[in-house]
């Protein structure tokens, strides 16, 4: 049975994004971007939905297979090889090594989790919190950036209530610290 697991950086006042959707938070270093790079090569499949799915799409420009550094080279191998399933009632096509569902996310992802084995990683707040509802996330991953935004796309919808677990934390590179949660049911 699959582990699914929502990940994401955030600020520390909870925001993944800032006030007008813009990728707001620093730009991952060597040393965490390998982190993340080891994450995406331990994935059986990504979850997104169609914004966080356009924005990680820049992964997949020939352009990455001669990005600036080996970290980021290995990051868009990582991304390419690795099965995502994509939930957009807008999109009409995905890229190769990607499943578009323009259905009922619950159902797939219920399926997906019984018939898969492995870490499956989950991005984006509106799927995140639609799953996290039907209680399909098995945990949850902050990496808190030492910034504060000040506003913005959160990382918990607005009026999602949960109770929830520590796992652990854990200090990264660029001052970031991970802190892990599951559910606590």
């Amino acid at each position: 049975m699959a582990k699914i697991v929502y990940s994401m950086l955030t600020s520390l006042d909870g925001y993944i994004a800032g006030p007008e959707g813009e990728i707001a938070l620093p730009v991952p270093e060597a040393e965490l971007h390998q982190h993340f790079n080891d994450l995406m090569r331990q994935a059986s499949v990504v979850l997104a939905g169609r914004r966080m799915y356009e924005m990680m799409r820049f992964w997949d420009s020939p352009d990455r297979e001669t990005g600036d550094t080996e970290v980021e080279r290995d990051f868009a191998r990582a991304w390419r090889e690795t099965p995502k399933i994509v939930f957009s009632t807008t999109l009409r096509e995905v890229e190769p090594n990607a499943r578009l569902v323009d259905g009922d996310a619950e159902t797939t992802v219920r399926s997906l989790k019984a018939e898969t084995d492995g870490l499956v990683i989950l991005g984006g707040a509106d799927l995140a919190a639609s799953l996290s509802r039907a209680g399909l996330v098995d945990e949850f991953r902050l990496y808190m950036h030492p910034v504060v935004l000040g506003g913005g796309k959160p990382y918990f919808q607005s009026g999602q209530s949960l109770t929830l677990r520590p796992l652990g934390t854990e200090s990264l590179s660029q001052g970031v610290t991970l802190l892990r949660y599951a559910p606590a049911s």
